[in-house]
């Protein structure tokens, strides 16, 4: 096989997404990440399988496209597609970047890959060969398609991408049926037909009755649209109209709540499957009026011991975690202080040394309520960008 360009991207970013697991093709580094003082993530398979249990039952047992885009969600996109794929839940898994969908492809994913992304003419015999599913969702995607099909001899995959409201991708709602006539002569196999919300609780229900109107009478006028599907995971939660004939849940995956953690909680208890942890690296005694870090936004007023812990916004961990946050050491909590740096967050130990060098804190874990994604989320922002932004080349750990 000639090695292109794209092979060798494709294969480097699956190696880095992967990192040092027990899963086929992957292996534990001797000596073991954890025994270091660089961070590393720890993957829970088991709380990944109990979450796609989760969102089935919600969704009365209808397939999923697990969506694994951003790395899944900073999980690992070969990682996580590893462990999800056997599930008879799961349908197959969606992306949105053309190397994400190569990478799954050459880590031996067999199941559904669906690039819900536009892809360059450069890109679309090799998404063909490769048996990638690709979206319609510009004017002239159809034929960009169909030059991609006829230039390998075989035939391509796609799913219509209808924009009801979003106003990100696809082919506006309100004219898609003539488009749709236009599209039906190039004879490509259609899988099915999406829309995605603005999860606005006003506005959702109206995005959903366009979606249906229009699906409806394309129906009732022959046209093939595969099966339909609205949901992501708050959809999943909030939307049971919405579930359709199949569901695209992201970030409930991976144990975060997408929207009100506390209801929706209680509506189906979901695993944190990620933990971002690093070992002790410094353990000192600040005096009165010393301060810590960048601007010295923390002063001590009293004798206080302090610890560092070498994982900083670089890793992903957010900036404004000292405006809250607080990270486990020996089934302790406590408060993330001064500034978070590139590769450093000092934490605030109190009177008593009561950390050593060389202890595991915990900064996301599933360990305690206070260190769980969503709640993490409460003094960072987002819970997506919690999770999304750790960074991909952190050494992971199944456990």
């Amino acid at each position: 096989m000639t090695v292109s360009r794209r092979t060798f991207v494709a294969g480097a970013a699956s190696a880095a997404l992967s990192g040092p697991l027990s899963l086929p093709g992957l292996t534990n580094q001797v000596p073991d990440v954890r025994e270091g003082f660089d961070p590393w993530l720890e993957i829970d398979p088991a709380a990944l399988r109990y979450n796609v249990g989760v969102i089935s039952g919600l969704a009365g047992g209808r397939p999923i496209l697990a969506v694994i885009k951003n790395n899944a969600y900073g999980l690992g996109l070969t990682t996580v597609a590893a462990i999800l794929e056997d599930m008879p839940e799961i349908m197959g898994f969606a992306v949105v970047k053309t190397e994400a969908a190569v990478a799954l492809r050459d880590a031996g994913v067999r199941k559904p890959v669906l690039l819900m992304a536009l892809f360059s003419e450069a890109d679309g015999a090799d998404l063909v060969s490769r048996d990638i599913d690709m979206i319609l969702a510009t004017d002239d995607s159809g034929e960009r398609v169909a030059r991609a099909a006829r230039q390998v001899g075989r035939p391509a995959r796609v799913h219509i991408y209808l924009d009801t409201g979003m106003s990100r991708m696809g082919i506006p709602y309100h004219r898609a049926l003539p488009w749709l006539e236009s599209v039906a002569p190039l004879g490509l196999d259609v899988r099915s037909t999406f829309m995605g919300f603005t999860e606005k609780t006003d506005f959702d229900p109206e995005q959903l009755r366009r979606f249906n109107d229009v699906t409806g009478t394309a129906k009732a006028r022959g046209f093939e649209l595969g099966a339909l599907h609205a949901a992501s995971s708050n959809g999943v939660y909030h939307l049971p109209q919405a579930h359709l004939d199949m569901v695209r849940p992201g970030i409930a995956l991976y144990g975060a709540y997408p929207s009100d953690a506390e209801s929706e909680h209680a509506m189906a208890e979901l695993h944190t499957a990620v933990a971002l942890r690093a070992r002790v690296v410094r353990v000192e005694r600040l005096r009165t009026g010393d301060t810590v870090s960048y601007g010295g936004n923390y002063t001590a007023d009293k004798p206080t011991w302090i610890a560092t812990v070498p994982v900083g916004h670089t890793d992903g961990y957010p900036r404004q975690a000292v405006e809250g946050a607080r990270i486990l050491v020996n089934g302790t909590l406590y408060p993330a202080i001064g500034a978070v740096s590139a590769s450093h967050t000092i934490i605030e130990v109190g009177e008593e040394p009561s950390v050593s060098i060389g202890d595991v804190a915990t900064l996301l874990g599933p360990n305690d309520p206070a260190i769980k994604p969503n709640a993490l989320a409460e003094v960072s922002g987002s819970v997506y960008d919690v999770l999304m932004h750790l960074n991909p080349g952190l050494p992971k750990v199944l456990v």
